[in-house]
């Protein structure tokens, strides 16, 4: 065993650590991707966007559980305890748009996800301000079903003059900053209880989200088009 140990040791090489990886399948990844990261810099083909435009994020929480379980609150000296048996109680799907210059969430929870749903949000968001009078809004989304494609592009667009739908790449939803939202809400709304029934857990879902929305705050985003660019020809050679 000691032999193996400093065989290893001496090659620096650590067999039981590991890194998932997906190269991209997309032939236009890098134009696509290159196009997002050009909205959070504030550019559009080339000119900056005005006062007046707008960049969101939008996607869809799916199956978000509630689960009937023991749960113990901390006390001086000893941490909070969470039974792992539960009793599942149903589950909601939260959708939510991310606004990247105001750094504002606006969501809402439904029964199920489908097209239906997701022009529900859109309606929520387009019909408030600033984005109702908005020269133009750009809505950053996957390739999920309720928002795939030319069919999605052309049933939005119509009924909204001033929005922009844009597409990430292929297995590229990683570069919507609503993911990130997500991940925020996941860890201090959801971990390590979200609650017994689907009420509790969508009335605790939109409480946080209009705390949020009471103290705004950005993402800072780093990984900018030149970063892009070094990393996808780091990943190239």
């Amino acid at each position: 065993m000691r032999t193996v140990q400093r065989v290893l040791a001496a090659d620096t090489l650590k067999p039981w650590q590991y890194r998932s990886w997906m190269h991209p399948r997309d032939p236009h990844f890098r134009e696509k991707a290159e196009v997002i990261l050009g909205l959070y810099e504030g550019i559009w083909r080339g000119r900056r966007l005005g006062a007046d435009e707008a960049v969101v994020c939008a996607d869809e929480k799916p199956s978000v559980q509630a689960r009937r379980r023991a749960v113990v609150p901390p006390a001086p000296g000893r941490p909070g305890r969470v039974e792992s048996d539960y009793q599942r109680c149903g589950a909601l799907q939260y959708l939510c748009a991310w606004d990247v210059g105001r750094g504002l969430p606006v969501g809402r929870c439904e029964p199920r996800n489908g097209i239906a749903a997701f022009d529900r949000l859109v309606a929520q968001v387009m019909g408030q301000p600033p984005y109702r009078s908005a020269r133009r809004v750009f809505w950053i989304v996957d390739n999920g079903s309720a928002h795939r494609g030319l069919r999605a592009v052309r049933r939005l667009q119509r009924r909204y003059r001033n929005l922009i739908l844009v597409h990430t790449p292929v297995h590229g939803s990683w570069l919507s900053q609503v993911e990130i939202y997500f991940g925020i809400v996941q860890r201090k709304v959801l971990t390590p209880a979200a609650g017994h029934d689907v009420p509790q857990v969508g009335a605790r879902i939109l409480a946080f989200e209009a705390r949020s929305r009471q103290r705004p705050r950005p993402f800072t985003w780093r990984f900018t088009r030149r970063e892009f660019r070094r990393w996808l020809d780091a990943l190239a050679a």
